[in-house]
């Protein structure tokens, strides 16, 4: 039975929850990433290149040239899909940005928190006044001790 309790407050640690959390975070994270990638900045940049779609850019290892990336996988020929590797290289290039701007943001706000507190508020002016009203009264009454 040890073992199992042992299992248990292995998954049960801060950094273990912390973890698979950010797991399920970065899943959810990376379909919106890819979804910003393929529908929004790919057809900008394929717009900018002329129209063309990246997905599509291959090179036939065999020789022949196939109109499209459907035939010559049709025609099962060896291929180089280098528009997939385009894609993903965008792809990580965002995802980075992203993650940038999130620690950028949360690195702001842990330094706002860290700020050194204001000093603790002193006695006024005329507290102080007042203080050494009463003092300089006890050095001039005669009668001290």
């Amino acid at each position: 039975m040890a073992f199992f309790q042992d299992f248990k407050a292995f998954l049960m640690k801060g950094d273990i929850v912390a973890l698979a959390t950010a797991v399920v975070i970065g899943a959810a994270f990376n379909k919106i990433v890819s979804s910003v990638v393929s529908d929004i900045i790919m057809p900008i940049i394929g717009l900018l290149t002329g129209g063309e779609d990246f997905s599509q850019k291959f090179i036939s290892l065999d020789g022949n040239r196939y109109e499209s990336l459907e035939a010559a996988v049709e025609a099962e020929a060896a291929i180089i899909t280098y528009g997939n590797l385009i894609d993903a290289i965008i792809h990580f290039i965002i995802v980075g940005f992203f993650i940038f701007l999130v620690l950028r943001a949360y690195e702001r706000s842990k330094k706002k928190k860290e700020e050194a507190p204001a000093a603790p508020a002193g006695p006024t002016q005329e507290q102080l006044l007042i203080e050494i009203r009463d003092e300089l009264k006890i050095q001039n009454n005669p009668n001290r001790i």
